[in-house]
């Protein structure tokens, strides 16, 4: 810290008391207010806390905040890591992270994907790690392929080294923009929002699954040097070597955060062997697949934001005979707009016990109606455990997918858990 030019010092102490008032009145945990406070005093001051530093910027539509929790654990085999690793992902909640760990020289900091061009240019980022692009927040947010096109533009024009996802077109085709690059085959289970070539418009050719080329003007699916094989459970390298990944977070969109996770600590010099006996301990991320035994049931906790992320919270779920409650809201963190919800196929919950609740219900009753999805309204999860109980004595598991604002409420409903 000592090292800031005095206004930034200043700038950085006063963002720290605002973000430690913040945690002591129980209003948050400081990363956002902290930040706002800092910048007023100093707005150039993500660049100078990230000056002498070897930041990594990870973004993405989904898994960003695991990833990034995956790489950081990784990189802590070589010392202290300055992260966001409550997700605060915008410049405010990078100027938290960076000022919390002044003697880190290495950053892994998650980025929303509106904010990376400006993130990647104030920081001078040395890595920069894409995973995916699909639809999300609707009302706001911008269309998907300007968000690739403003990706490729500040790639361009930086000495980053990427690590992406070539399975996903949108991605590729903006790190392609960029001078280094490694190519890492994750998969892509959620393909509604890439069949078109984001080059010139053309329809792409998908198959044989992965590949995937545009025969208008020739983009193709880069060469991959690492790739995950979810079925065995294990991540090759560019050496060839197979390693067996064992984590303890589940489904395959963990299993391609970590091949990614993988890749990038390899970019740092970490070897997966020194990488993944950390990796594996993770089982939770900031609440995301958390288990709460309450009154004997176990609850388990999936955050789904959008499409592709019910997708993938679809294929994690328990065995039909495990009910699951399905909640949505439509507050600005979420997006206002809840027409994504017929984006999402239901039809893979007929013959399972399911609850809706939430402030858009309604809207979610209705499409489960739609997909001939049999429901139960409820207005909390006590208020199903209640009713479960009282009809199944034994019940002992219930799974929860909710968007972003209900899964942070039924978190603080039992004490924000980890």
């Amino acid at each position: 810290m000592s090292e800031l030019p005095l206004r930034a010092q200043l700038a950085a102490a006063l963002g720290k008391g605002a973000a430690s008032l913040s945690r002591a009145t129980g209003r948050g945990d400081g990363s956002v207010i902290g930040g706002r406070i800092a910048l007023k005093v100093e707005p150039n001051l993500l660049a100078e806390l990230a000056r002498g530093r070897r930041i990594a910027l990870v973004s993405a539509t989904n898994g960003k905040t695991t990833t990034t929790r995956l790489i950081a654990s990784a990189l802590r085999e070589i010392g202290e890591i300055a992260t966001n690793e409550h997700g605060a992902n915008m410049p405010t909640g990078h100027i938290t992270a960076l000022a919390n760990h002044p003697k880190a020289r290495i950053g892994v900091l998650e980025t929303d994907e509106k904010y990376l061009p400006q993130v990647l240019r104030e920081t001078n980022a040395v890595v920069v790690v894409l995973m995916n692009l699909s639809r999300d927040q609707m009302d706001r947010a911008s269309e998907i392929n300007l968000l690739a096109k403003k990706w490729r533009d500040a790639l361009a024009n930086s000495q980053a080294h990427v690590v992406a996802n070539a399975d996903d077109p949108l991605v590729a085709w903006a790190g392609l923009g960029a001078p280094h690059a490694t190519w890492v085959a994750a998969g892509q289970r959620w393909k509604e929002d890439s069949w078109c070539c984001p080059e010139c418009g053309g329809h792409l050719k998908r198959e044989p699954d992965p590949h995937w080329e545009c025969p208008e003007c020739g983009l193709r699916r880069p060469h991959t040097t690492w790739s995950v094989n979810t079925a065995a459970d294990t991540v090759t390298d560019p050496q060839g070597v197979e390693h067996k990944l064992q984590l303890r977070l589940p489904g395959d969109a963990n299993r391609s955060n970590a091949a990614i996770a993988l890749a990038t600590a390899a970019a740092y010099g970490i070897r997966p062997e020194q990488a993944l006996p950390r990796i594996r301990q993770i089982e939770s991320v900031a609440g995301r697949y958390t288990s709460i035994v309450t009154r004997g049931v176990e609850v388990r906790l999936l955050l789904a934001k959008n499409p592709a992320g019910w997708l993938e919270s679809f294929a994690v779920l328990d065995p039909p005979r495990v009910p699951v409650i399905l909640s949505v809201n439509a507050q600005v963190p979420d997006g206002r707009d809840t027409s994504w919800l017929w984006d999402v196929d239901y039809t893979v919950l007929r013959g399972r016990r399911v609850f809706v609740m939430g402030e858009r219900r309604t809207d979610l009753a209705l499409r489960l109606e739609t997909d001939e999805v049999a429901f139960e309204v409820a207005d909390s999860v006590e208020q199903v455990l209640t009713r479960l109980k009282a009809e199944q004595p034994d019940i002992t598991k219930v799974d929860v997918i909710a968007n972003y604002t209900a899964f942070q409420q039924i978190r603080t409903a039992y004490g924000r858990v980890q």
